[in-house]
């Protein structure tokens, strides 16, 4: 199945008050009942917002819920992520029923399991970073194997970062723009360039780049990447103009992607593909200049292997700038996304 997604910007909650937990709560089903939800299915998002809150002021005194809406092609979901910085987290036993280590009676993470649709975790030393996914009873569909945490600056109602990400059975495109400088002028031009990409997201990548160049001319401009994949053929072609970041990760090796100089929608020399062989089974990730590049996946025994969307969180949690808008985006790239 065709399918072409993109998404809104991540409400982060802070969790350092136990008045907070409520507040997580009726924020959640709200955005749930928004996206269609019933009654009981806001009321499993409401649950588990509660018990992932819980916890944080738990185990780490205080932490962020990140909520986001899960677009897809029958019935959006609500994703929800438990953040945290708080060490020796034991994550084991936090899966275990009954599990509190503020010594009172909880349901655990353990309930948490079987209430989200999608579950996973991972931490370490640095904290830990909780995923649940939640989707109406009515539209269940196996879950995407994407991740994308995005940012605006200072909680800016306006995000100069723009991602967009086009699947079929055996094929995969993937756009990320940061436009110039962050507010509404670079989300106009991160969005110009979304609008030119949408109708094609498989078309020559080099033919893209020259549409989204035009579209997103007359505005601020802004530094592009796209990744187009053919899992059946494991083929990867990647082209990108200015600072988007991209590597594609396999077991014990980190293949980064070049991008050229230059300023989409204003000026730049040459936009020329590189392409890469059996890239399936990999992660491929792409971000802006919000998040540092410093990252070293090694560093992080084991998080490969983890939900794209629980990756994506932490790289966001332990690399962000804090002076730009940010966005992660990780793709598993596995074939039949339908």
């Amino acid at each position: 199945m065709d399918m072409s997604i993109s998404g809104s910007v991540t409400q982060v909650l802070p969790i350092d008050d136990e008045s907070q937990i409520g507040y997580a709560r009726r924020t959640a089903q709200k955005l749930a009942e928004g996206q269609g939800f019933d009654e009981a299915d806001a009321g499993r998002v409401a649950l588990v917002v509660t018990e992932l809150a819980s916890n944080l002021l738990k185990h780490a005194g205080r932490g962020e819920l990140h909520l986001r809406v899960l677009p897809r092609s029958n019935g959006a979901g609500v994703e929800v992520i438990a953040v945290d910085r708080a060490a020796g987290f034991d994550l084991g036993a936090c899966l275990a029923d009954g599990y509190s280590t503020g010594g009172t009676q909880g349901i655990g993470l353990g309930a948490i399991t079987r209430q989200a649709d999608v579950f996973d975790a991972y931490a370490d030393a640095r904290g830990a970073v909780l995923l649940a996914r939640l989707y109406p009873r009515t539209a269940k569909k196996p879950d995407l194997p994407i991740g994308v945490s995005q940012h605006a600056l200072h909680g800016d109602p306006a995000c100069g970062d723009a991602w967009h990400v086009a699947l079929s059975d055996n094929a995969i495109s993937a756009l990320v723009i940061d436009g110039l400088g962050h507010g509404e002028e670079a989300e106009q031009a991160a969005l110009a360039g979304t609008q030119a990409f949408v109708p094609g997201p498989f078309n020559d990548p080099l033919l893209l780049i020259e549409d989204l160049h035009r579209a997103m001319h007359g505005s601020r401009g802004g530094a592009v990447a796209i990744a187009q994949a053919r899992l059946d053929t494991g083929n990867l072609r990647f082209v990108g103009i200015g600072n988007i970041a991209a590597c594609l990760i396999s077991a014990g090796r980190s293949r980064g992607l070049a991008s050229h100089p230059g300023i989409v929608g204003a000026q730049y020399r040459k936009a020329q593909p590189f392409d890469f062989e059996q890239v399936s089974g990999q992660l491929l990730i792409m971000h802006s200049d919000g998040l540092q590049s410093r990252w070293n996946m090694a560093d992080y025994p084991g998080l490969a292997y983890r939900h794209p969307a629980v990756i994506a969180a932490v790289l966001h949690r332990d690399f962000c700038r804090g002076r730009d808008d940010v966005t992660v985006v990780v793709i598993a790239l596995e074939a039949s996304h339908g």
